[in-house]
């Protein structure tokens, strides 16, 4: 089982986990979730080349390589199959780069596509028997609740910052540049509680103690099966557990409901990303985000603070409707919201979603997406020129991840941020990312006035967030690294 390596981006956090001495943020998820899937009497070996190498012995051992990736891993997975190959393996690839490009890797034997509770079954029966096909795709939707608990005794759970888990797929909405319905589709499916806690479980019994990451595109696609099974049984997971921090994904709405947002900071979740987008209402409504239409986002953001969840945002530009008056509406957006982590990018079109049919019949297309997002590329044809786009993208990443805009931010965030009465205790790790958040933001870092500046005003205003501000401030150090390149395109 091997996994590709991701290039260096906003969300990898390569540079914050390095103050706690990790090599990625979490294994993959998918590949661990079909290793439980393939017979049992195989040997499984795991190599995720964002914490370890690929080593020729590891391809001598090996009767035959599966790889998955995403489209940012696509020239990683290149050089992957390449090297396989090159041993005398056998290639099995699957996950969305494969799903949505498998006719640009010829060198692959088997595609095993879309959801593998639906398709691999039949290649593994093909396989036995000598029989096996190239191509294995279906437009069936699988049901979760047959889903195994991922086998995480492959990796080793030392080298990540965080483990992740998915309770649903699908999602209700429509955004026309998200290509989330083309891969899973708008009906919304998830799994019972009893195998969620099943799989913390394992987790718990392979001694992991730290931050989990629901990994749904929109955990609120069904709030009615949180309140009434999914959240009690984490709360009550909780209660006889050591605490366990949870992030997820979710759609702006939740901020609509209290009752619920109360519910997940009782289970354990302290953190949600949402997609805002924009602040411009004809792009919102360009793009069909009608979950943001009509809404004041910001005091949405600040409900949702409040509740105890910090929010974290992607924002885009370059819509079609989109002034050149958005970059500075973008970040005072950002500045006034509070949202400490912004992510911010130029539109993408990926193939299946109606923004790249769209642009297709326009002519307006630049070729393959970089799957990123926030890399500061491009794959179409935008209406405001290409270098005012980019002119504006980067006065929107100076402005927002600044040191002196970046920590006033925080301080916003932390003035409305009520933080939940029970939380995780602090682990040797967390202390000693302190000492080094000390020596390199603290000392040797140019902005290191504004990290004492807000050290302080957290020390006197809001002390029981002193950890979580150390915790910003690392994370702002990343940002800043991988906008330092950006910028400098």
């Amino acid at each position: 089982m091997i996994y590709p390596e991701c290039p260096d981006t906003f969300w990898s956090f390569k540079y914050a986990l390095k103050f706690i001495r990790k090599r990625a943020g979490s294994p993959p998820l998918g590949l661990l979730t079909v290793a439980a899937m393939l017979p049992a009497e195989w040997s499984k070996r795991l190599v995720d080349l964002n914490v370890t190498r690929l080593r020729a012995k590891d391809l001598a051992w090996a009767d035959l390589a599966m790889v998955s990736a995403m489209v940012v891993q696509r020239e990683s997975a290149r050089r992957v199959i390449g090297r396989c190959k090159s041993a005398g393996l056998k290639v099995v690839a699957g996950g969305p780069l494969f799903t949505i490009e498998h006719d640009q890797f010829e060198d692959v034997d088997h595609f095993v596509l879309n959801e593998a509770e639906v398709t691999l079954a039949a290649f593994l029966d093909d396989f036995k028997a000598g029989r096996a096909k190239r191509l294995y795709t279906t437009e069936e939707r699988a049901d979760l609740r047959e889903t195994p608990v991922p086998l995480w005794d492959l990796a080793d759970l030392k080298r990540y910052g965080w483990m992740s888990l998915q309770f649903s797929r699908g999602c209700p909405f429509n955004c026309d540049f998200c290509n989330v319905t083309a891969l899973f589709g708008h009906k919304f499916r998830t799994k019972t509680s009893a195998q969620i806690i099943a799989e913390l479980a394992a987790l718990y019994a392979e001694g992991w103690r730290g931050g989990v990451f629901f990994v749904d595109d929109n955990f609120v696609g069904k709030k009615g099966v949180l309140k009434t099974d999914l959240l009690p049984a984490l709360t009550e997971w909780q209660r006889t557990h050591r605490r366990m921090r949870f992030q997820t994904q979710v759609s702006m709405n939740l901020a609509d409901d209290e009752e619920l947002m109360r519910m997940m900071v009782d289970a354990g979740f302290d953190m949600v990303f949402t997609g805002v987008e924009t602040p411009d209402e004809a792009s919102l409504v360009e793009c069909s985000k009608k979950q943001n239409q009509g809404r004041d986002l910001v005091a949405d953001v600040k409900r949702m603070q409040r509740c105890g969840l910090q929010v974290q945002g992607g924002f885009i530009v370059g819509f079609d409707s989109d002034e050149p008056s958005i970059f500075q509406r973008q970040i005072d957006f950002i500045q006034k919201s509070g949202i400490v982590t912004a992510m911010v990018g130029l539109l993408q079109a990926f193939p299946g979603t109606r923004l790249y049919e769209r642009l297709k019949r326009e002519g307006r297309l630049l070729g393959r997406t970089s799957g990123d997002g926030v890399d500061g590329t491009t794959n179409l044809i935008p209406r405001m020129s290409l270098e005012r786009l980019r002119e504006g993208y980067r006065k929107v990443l100076e402005g927002i991840y600044s040191p002196k805009h970046y920590y006033e931010r925080v301080r916003t965030f932390l003035r409305e941020y009520r933080a939940p009465k029970l939380r995780p205790r602090l682990r040797s790790q967390d202390i000693l990312a302190f000492f080094r958040s000390v020596l390199r933001l603290g000392v040797l870092e140019k902005g290191r006035f504004e990290y004492w500046r807000l050290l302080v005003w957290t020390h006197f205003r809001r002390p029981e967030l002193l950890s979580l501000a150390v915790t910003l401030a690392i994370s702002g150090y990343h940002c800043r690294k991988i906008c330092s390149r950006l910028v400098a395109k």
